[in-house]
């Protein structure tokens, strides 16, 4: 089965929406974008892996300051999962208080629930290297 249209009208929402709520610092609205018990694996980042909304909120507030003032998120390709669940692979570009900026790749298990699609689990690849760390020769 393809996903249809509007399927894929509201997932794309949902994965923008992130970006919106934690920049704006609306952490109280994440039940919007993630399930109750979503697992947000950020171990690339070298932190734990983090378990439900009130964890991944307890997460941002601890960083503070720390955390990228514009989270922006491109090239998101879906494919349906066997189960019924839509699996996301996004990039992801991070812009810092001080102007730096990272990338990373989202992978997300988006689930349908009641209230409509819900992130229920994320995991964020950081990027430091150019072509994934394949490429050899020095940087331009």
């Amino acid at each position: 089965m393809t996903i249809s249209a509007d399927d894929r009208a509201a997932v794309f929402d949902l994965l923008a929406m992130h970006g919106h709520l934690i920049d704006a610092g609306e952490l109280d609205r994440l039940g919007e974008i993630l399930t109750c018990d979503a697992i947000y694996d950020v171990t690339s980042l070298g932190a734990p892996a983090l378990e439900g909304i009130d964890a991944i909120r307890e997460a941002a507030l601890t960083l503070g300051a720390g955390n990228p003032v514009g989270h922006l998120v491109t090239n998101t390709v879906l494919s349906e999962a066997p189960d019924g669940s839509i699996r996301a692979r996004s990039k992801g570009l991070g812009v810092n208080a001080d102007g730096t900026a990272g990338t990373v790749t989202y992978l997300d298990t988006v689930v349908r629930t009641g209230e409509g699609w819900r992130i229920g689990y994320r995991e964020v690849i950081a990027h430091s290297s150019p072509l994934g760390g394949k490429g050899g020769g020095a940087a331009r």
